[in-house]
C-alpha cells in the first residue's frame, strides 16, 4: 500500500459529501481530516463490528527510512539572510529592461516555479478546486504579477525537498518558494530572496503524549523530511543523544506514520507544525522553538538581477499590506495573531 494514492481518492470521495452547507476554507480541512482517517482506515486501523481485531500495520509510507544526518554547520559569518538590494525603480509589468533575465521569463510566457504539494496552508492541491495553493504559492503570484501583470502566468513544478537547491541551481526552476530555510551552507550554491517568514522548530505529539519539549525525545522515534534541516537540528549539539529518526518524502507522510504509531512525534518548522495540526484535531504542538528557521526564496546564482527584483517585490507586500493580507488568509486563523513582516537585510 502506498500512502499517497489512497489519499486521493479518499479526497475525490469525500469531496462531493462535504460541499453542501460549507464553508470553503471549513470545506478544505475537513476534507484533508477525512483523507487522513480513510487512509488510515484502508491500512487496517478500524475493525468491523463483530470482527476480531486487526493487527496494526506495519508498512511505512513510500521512502521514509531511519536516516542518520550531520549535525548542522552553525556558521553565521556569511551573513545569509542579507540578500543583494532591490531596483531603485522597479520597472512595470510588462516592460522587462531588455537583456534581463526577467525578460528571457517575460519572453517565455511564464515564470517556472519549484513548490510543494503536500504542506497544508503553504503549498499543498486544493481538493476542492485541485489548485494549489497556499501561504508560498500566493507570494510567488505576487511574482507573476510583477513580471506580467496578472498572477496567473506560472508553471508549477514539484520538487521534494531535498532536491529544491538543484532545482535551483540546475536551472529546472527560476524560483523555489518552499518553506525553505535561509543558511550558509545552501547559500553556497543559491541565492536567497530577504526573509518573507521566520518560522523556528517545535514538535507534534498525539494529544495524550507524554513529550513535552526536545528534552523528552531521548529514546523516541522522531519524523521529518529528507533534506531538511529539521532533521540536523535533531542531532544538534544539546539533543537527545538516542533519538531514531524517520526521514520522509513528504510533511503527510509523517503525519500519517504518527497516525499509525509508527512514530512517537514530528518535528520540524512551527509554521509546517501549524498546517498538520489543523488537518488531525488529536495532536498537539509542544514545547518552545529551539531553532530559528527564517525563510527564503531560492535563485540561481547567475541571475542576480533577478533575485533583486525579487526583492523589490517582496519589498513591495511588505509596504501595501499584501503581506498581512496573506499572512491573515493562511494562518491567522490558527496563531490567532498577525506579527509584521520580517525586516528585509541587504547586503
Amino acid at each position: 500500500m502506498s500512502g499517497p494514492p489512497i489519499r486521493s481518492v479518499a479526497v475525490a470521495v469525500a469531496m462531493r459529501a462535504s460541499l453542501r452547507g460549507r464553508a470553503v476554507h471549513r470545506a478544505r480541512l475537513g476534507l484533508v481530516v477525512v483523507a487522513t482517517a480513510v487512509l488510515l482506515g484502508a491500512c487496517g486501523g478500524t475493525t468491523p463490528a463483530g470482527s476480531a481485531p486487526m493487527a496494526a500495520p506495519d508498512v511505512v509510507p513510500k521512502g521514509a527510512q531511519i536516516v542518520h544526518p550531520a549535525p548542522p554547520i552553525r556558521a553565521s559569518s556569511c551573513n545569509a539572510t542579507a540578500s543583494v538590494p532591490p531596483p531603485a525603480t522597479m520597472p512595470a509589468p510588462g516592460r522587462m529592461p531588455a537583456g534581463s533575465y526577467m525578460a528571457q521569463i517575460q519572453a517565455r510566457g511564464y515564470l517556472k516555479v519549484g513548490v510543494d504539494q503536500n504542506t497544508y496552508l503553504w503549498g499543498y492541491r486544493d481538493p476542492v478546486t485541485g489548485q494549489l495553493t497556499g501561504f508560498d504559492i500566493a507570494l510567488l503570484q505576487q511574482v507573476s504579477q510583477a513580471i506580467f501583470g496578472s498572477p496567473d502566468h506560472i508553471r508549477y513544478v514539484i520538487v521534494p525537498n531535498a532536491e529544491r537547491v538543484r532545482a535551483v541551481a540546475d536551472g529546472q526552476v527560476d524560483i523555489v518558494a518552499e518553506t525553505m530555510t535561509i543558511n550558509c551552507e545552501r547559500e553556497k550554491s543559491v541565492d536567497f530572496s530577504t526573509v518573507y517568514y521566520q518560522a523556528g522548530q517545535r514538535i507534534l505529539v498525539p494529544a495524550n503524549s507524554t513529550i513535552t519539549g526536545p528534552q523528552d525525545l531521548g529514546g523516541k522515534r522522531v519524523c521529518a523530511t529528507n533534506g531538511s534541516t529539521s532533521l540536523r537540528n535533531l542531532v544538534a549539539p544539546g539533543m537527545p543523544r538516542n533519538i531514531t529518526l524517520w526521514g520522509v518524502n513528504n510533511e503527510t507522510d509523517c503525519l500519517v506514520m504518527l497516525q499509525q504509531g509508527q512514530v512517537d512525534a514530528i518535528s520540524t518548522d512551527d509554521a509546517i507544525l501549524l498546517g498538520l495540526a489543523a488537518q488531525d484535531p488529536n495532536t498537539k504542538v509542544v514545547g518552545p522553538t529551539f531553532s530559528s528557521e527564517p525563510y527564503g526564496m531560492a535563485v540561481s546564482k547567475g541571475h542576480s538581477d533577478f533575485t533583486s527584483f525579487v526583492n523589490g517585490v517582496l519589498a513591495a507586500v511588505r509596504y501595501d499590506g499584501a503581506w498581512t493580507q496573506i499572512y491573515n488568509t493562511w494562518l491567522a486563523p490558527y496563531t490567532g495573531a498577525t506579527p509584521p513582516p520580517p525586516a528585509a537585510s541587504y547586503r
